[in-house]
């Protein structure tokens, strides 16, 4: 186990671990900082858990932030009678919302916030767009643009492939090969822009640890599907709370320009470009995004 960098400012967080049963799944959740903080509901991003948010958890003490594994992924159960696809996702993130209390709650006068990290952005908007309420949406390096349509458009294609073989090859034989340590270990690679080693290693150590935390092959490929069919475009015009998109100047999912032609489908955005990182804000630079957050949210109080 790699030590992370955020380990000291994390441990002066308090923390606190649920469990309950929202839309048919037995989903995981978890409780940062005061019950009476500024309230951050989280959702991470395909194959990762809540673990992957935690470095922005550690840069916004003072803040309440819930964070649940998504159903399939962590230590949350599967949904029961439907498919891991947008619209069940969306569907279980407004039921979960309810679940943990956040809605209603003022989170210290100005309402609650809903993240979501590059796959959990599209569910969030999908949510939102279907009726879900936040005061505020915050988006951490958006899915903004088609899969295929991206600068690494041949790794996309790779992937879908792997992800096809995965789900074609018996059940014991397709584990092994979505579980392939040297398979997660490049895309761990592909997608770390930091020159620093001891922070690759920890970003590489996280992958390691918690990209194939998942215990039912349909599902991941479920997830993955409706990963690379769906972006927060679909879902811009109908969201009318006001957003805050922290971009990555390097993204290899979504580049910037892209980001740039998504701003203006929302009726209220914001676009906050971080410079020198990729589709690994929440590891590379948690205070940057934290700092984003904490404009966004508190306005000149921050």
């Amino acid at each position: 186990m790699i030590a992370s960098p955020y380990a000291l400012d994390l441990a002066r967080i308090p923390v606190r671990e649920h469990r309950a049963r929202v839309h048919g799944a037995e989903t995981s959740w978890w409780e940062y900082g005061p019950a009476d903080g500024e309230l951050v509901v989280a959702v991470h991003g395909f194959r990762g858990d809540h673990h992957g948010l935690e470095p922005i958890v550690a840069k916004l003490p003072g803040y309440r932030v819930v964070i649940p594994d998504l159903p399939g992924f962590g230590a949350s159960s599967t949904f029961a009678d439907a498919a891991h696809g947008i619209e069940a996702y969306a569907a279980w993130l407004a039921e979960f919302v309810q679940a943990c209390g956040a809605t209603g709650q003022t989170g210290g006068g100005r309402g609650w916030s809903l993240l979501g990290h590059s796959f959990g952005s599209i569910v969030a908007s999908a949510a939102v767009a279907s009726g879900l309420a936040p005061d505020r949406l915050i988006l951490v390096n958006p899915i903004g643009a088609p899969a295929l349509e991206g600068p690494r458009a041949i790794m996309t294609r790779l992937a879908i492939w792997y992800y096809r073989a995965a789900a074609a090859l018996p059940e014991r034989a397709g584990f092994g090969l979505l579980r392939n340590s040297a398979i997660v270990r490049l895309m761990s690679v592909t997608m770390a822009k930091t020159r620093d080693r001891e922070l690759r290693r920890f970003i590489h150590d996280q992958h390691d640890r918690y990209f194939s935390a998942f215990d039912d092959r349909d599902a991941v490929l479920e997830a993955f599907e409706a990963s690379v069919s769906h972006d927060v475009r679909e879902y811009a015009p109908a969201i009318t709370a006001p957003v805050l998109l922290v971009v990555a100047e390097q993204d290899d999912v979504t580049p910037l320009a892209a980001q740039r032609r998504l701003q203006p489908m929302f009726a209220d955005a914001t676009l906050a470009v971080i410079p020198g990182v990729g589709h690994l804000i929440h590891y590379e630079t948690p205070g940057q995004a934290a700092a984003a957050i904490r404009v966004f949210v508190e306005g000149e109080r921050a």
